[in-house]
């Protein structure tokens, strides 16, 4: 019959949400009987990090916790966390070893590392071979130890006035030296507790350790009892046993016992520094009028080492300019002009934020001339270690890696990431719990700072003041005289 239609029963065949049921019945079984499981490729998906830079990296890794200390060691990434320490290839970033820890510290330089790991309030300390976590070397006695490049010190204590401390090279052994110290510091706990020395510029973006572990200075200044031992790194003799004076902070920097004096006169600070002869005590130079800050604004009190790295001390001369200090002779290395800052400093340059805030310039120091400048923003930070200058610049966010000599672009980072640790060939970037191994871009002439040597050294020297035995740190009382004299 015309316009007759045959009814069609409802609920007949299966509508849409039937079909994602059964699709989802077929997927789960074909995952519990191990055909198919999809679940875990589409989790990685989701949890997939973003990446922590712009240009990539060479490598990402999501470890377990925020690390506390990353450090280079030859192939190996060195990352210290709250009750652990693990490494991880510097090629792939694939873990190597992990071990329970509570604190760890690298000594040694490339393939020469080694790692020293131990726990809280236990003595002793581990050895550890940075690419396999095999231990090396074992001790059950030392209360403290500090870690160099080239050397590893330890002290044990069989009574609270009856200590030692011992040098090692860092894979050797049996001691190098011996001295004895009449007590410890109740703060010599763990690694690389307290001595008397500088205090490094600090850097929102940029971690403390970046630069790694620094060559051991020629003399060392340990804290007991309100007195300074000063410590010969060559031989392990006592030079010196010095109590300051009431005005009085002492620091051995540079070859040099430093006295520190701030005295408080018509509702100001005064200042006066003196240079020391480690083996006579005779005054060998002495500045007046540069504030180390040391001291804090309740009646000159100083309670803080003063600023700088290695030879060098950074201080503010009485006009507010600030002065990089030889502290080996007293030179005035470099005095900025007003309104400039130094953002980091080391025994060849300073980093100085321009009077404008625009940019960032590389003084060479002794010279007085800039090496190069390029802009930076005024919350710019920096820093300077043997193989690269970093700067951290915000708004926006930079991570930027330079030659220290002449101011060549290695990498240039777009993150919002911090500069962890930086070794011959690239950087090690973080963000929480992700981090990254950047690579410097290819160099000519070699790896920056390869002209320089592997480790920066005293201002006009080119090189480390390597322990001499009775010589002076720069050699200067052994040096061969000069026949046409």
């Amino acid at each position: 019959m015309a316009g007759y239609r045959v009814p069609v029963a409802k609920g007949s065949g299966l509508g849409v949400r039937s079909w994602l049921l059964l699709g989802l019945i077929t997927v789960v079984v074909l995952a519990a009987t191990g055909v198919w499981n999809p679940f875990p490729t589409m989790w990685d998906w989701v949890n997939r990090p973003q990446p922590i830079s712009q240009p990539d990296v060479v490598w990402q890794q999501r470890i377990g916790g925020t690390p506390r200390s990353v450090t280079i060691a030859g192939q190996s990434v060195v990352i210290e966390q709250r009750t652990r320490v693990e490494a991880r290839s510097l090629a792939a970033g694939t873990q190597l070893w992990e071990r329970k820890a509570d604190w760890s510290a690298v000594t040694g330089a490339g393939q020469e590392a080694v790692v020293v790991v131990g726990k809280l309030l236990v003595k002793g300390y581990e050895v550890l071979d940075p690419g396999t976590g095999v231990t090396r070397r074992r001790d059950d006695d030392a209360v403290a130890v500090w870690t160099y490049r080239n050397l590893l010190l330890d002290a044990r204590c069989v009574a609270a006035t009856d200590c030692t401390l011992s040098a090692w090279d860092p894979r050797g052994t049996t001691p190098l030296w011996t001295a004895f110290l009449p007590g410890v510091s109740t703060g010599l706990l763990a690694d690389n507790p307290n001595l008397l020395d500088t205090r490094r510029l600090g850097g929102n973006r940029i971690d403390g350790e970046v630069a790694g572990p620094e060559a051991v200075p020629p003399l060392l200044g340990f804290p007991v009892d309100g007195r300074v031992h000063v410590v010969d790194t060559a031989t392990g003799r006592v030079l010196q046993n010095v109590e300051p004076g009431r005005e009085e902070r002492l620091a051995v920097i540079g070859g040099r016992l430093l006295r520190i004096t701030a005295r408080s006169q018509d509702g100001s600070c005064y200042y006066a520094i003196s240079g020391r002869d480690s083996a006579t005590g005779q005054e060998a130079w002495q500045q007046s009028g540069l504030n180390l800050r040391t001291a804090d604004s309740a009646g000159c009190v100083q309670r803080e080492d003063p600023y700088g790295a290695r030879n060098v001390l950074l201080g503010v001369s009485p006009d507010g300019r600030e002065a990089v200090l030889d502290a080996y002779d007293g030179r005035l290395l470099l005095v900025t002009a007003n309104g400039e800052r130094v953002l980091a400093v080391d025994d060849r340059y300073a980093l100085v934020r321009t009077a404008d805030g625009g940019a960032v310039s590389a003084r060479e120091l002794g010279a007085e001339r800039t090496r190069w400048q390029r802009p930076a923003g005024k919350k710019a930070d920096a820093a300077l270690t043997p193989y690269a200058a970093i700067v951290a610049d915000e708004k926006p966010n930079r991570l930027v890696a330079l030659d220290p000599r002449t101011g060549r672009e290695l990498v240039v980072l777009r993150t919002s990431a911090n500069a962890l640790a930086v070794g011959p060939a690239g950087m090690v970037i973080g963000e929480g719990r992700e981090i990254g191994y950047v690579r410097f871009g290819a160099t000519a002439g070699g790896t920056p700072g390869e002209a320089d040597g592997a480790d920066p050294g005293p201002a006009g020297s080119g090189s480390v003041p390597q322990p001499q035995d009775s010589c002076g740190p720069k050699n200067e009382l052994c040096a061969a005289p000069d026949p046409g004299k």
